[in-house]
């Protein structure tokens, strides 16, 4: 068992040597494009709720 479990993070630290790791840069870039548009889609969403709340307003 133990022989598995070192085969296995051998493994992993193999793997983990492949991994192409972004630099700082890039990593501000990307978590700004995911947050503005988490933001944008939670207002497209808030908007399109109102709206369909309130045509089922007024049709009930």
């Amino acid at each position: 068992m133990f022989r598995k479990i070192k085969q296995f993070l051998d493994s992993v630290q193999f793997e983990m040597k492949k991994v192409s790791w972004p630099t700082w840069e890039e990593l501000k870039g990307s978590t700004y494009v995911v947050l503005s548009l988490s933001l944008l889609i939670a207002v497209f969403l808030f908007v399109v709720d109102m709206v369909l709340t309130r045509i089922l307003n007024i049709l009930l």
